[in-house]
């Protein structure tokens, strides 16, 4: 079939296609995109020489330019760094309770705090430190291993359950999956553990739940319930719960058990940015609490 037949229409040439009684067209390329082709090409080639392009066996072309973002990045870093020297380190050598005395002092270390929490807390613990369903709150004082500040540092640097050799530990154990107790203890403890903490239930079950929680739960939570610091264990007489405090929750927690994780931060954080996460979180526990 002859390509040289010409549309009746348009005057294009035909480049001899059809299908369902349509030709197609041998039409040109518009003139600009062949302008932006050859734009884009030439801005390419420009880029190429002065901008650090392309990888080497060991290197990279530099450009003639001679731009290195990392270099850059690095010179910030440094400049930073010597910007703030002067109080951070009057942070490093001062105890919490004098930084929180010192208004200025604070509000430098605040300053630099938030963008901390924001980058390495914020994501669990939320923007207002308050936490969430799973993720303790900050800024009351139901801390699990110690709201003080050297108890504070120390979860900073150790983690929680975290690969760091002298990381916390805290588990609770899964008392119904694991066949340590039948489902109607289960729901008996769940009235007793409410009741702890001023909730609604039966007689019957916080009589049945008090002697199954002394034989299997006080050990770790403490004969009264209010918990043990020094293991981790959680304090059940407060109205403060990490995996919620109605009646599912509480089930799933002692049918299920709980686990939970915070990562070691002695490696990305250094221990003037620790303390000043401690001030931080310290200032804001005592506005809301007060």
């Amino acid at each position: 079939m002859s390509v040289k037949e010409r549309d009746p229409l348009t005057g294009h040439q035909t480049t001899g296609h059809e299908w369902n009684g349509i030709t197609e067209l041998n039409t040109r390329v518009p003139r600009v995109i062949w302008f932006f082709i050859i734009v884009t090409h030439v801005w390419a080639l420009v880029v190429w020489i002065l901008l650090p392009t392309w990888p080497l066996l060991t290197t990279y072309t530099k450009g003639i330019l001679g731009l290195d973002q990392r270099q850059e990045v690095e010179e910030k870093v440094v400049a930073a760094n010597m910007a703030r020297a002067d109080w951070a380190d009057s942070i490093a050598t001062m105890p919490v309770s004098e930084i929180l005395d010192d208004p200025e002092l604070l509000a430098r270390a605040n300053g630099t705090a938030h963008q901390i929490f924001g980058d390495n807390c914020a994501g669990c613990h939320g923007a207002d430190a308050a936490g969430g369903p799973g993720f303790p709150s900050l800024i009351d004082d139901a801390w699990l291993w110690g709201g003080d500040p050297d108890a504070i540092m120390e979860t900073l640097r150790v983690g929680i359950n975290a690969p760091h050799s002298e990381t916390r530990y805290g588990q609770m154990l899964a008392f119904g999956r694991d066949g340590i107790l039948e489902r109607a203890d289960v729901r008996a403890v769940v009235g007793y553990v409410k009741s702890l903490s001023g909730g609604d239930a039966s007689a019957e079950q916080i009589s049945a739940g008090a002697e199954i929680f002394a034989e299997n739960c006080a050990s770790c939570h403490g004969e009264d319930g209010a918990g043990m610091i020094e293991l981790g264990a959680p304090n059940l007489t407060d109205d403060s719960w990490i995996y919620g405090g109605d009646d599912k929750s509480i089930y799933d927690s002692i049918w299920n058990g709980r686990q939970g994780w915070m990562p070691s931060w002695e490696g990305r954080l250094s221990e003037t940015e620790r303390k000043i996460l401690t001030v931080y979180l310290t200032d804001l526990r005592q506005e809301a609490t007060q």
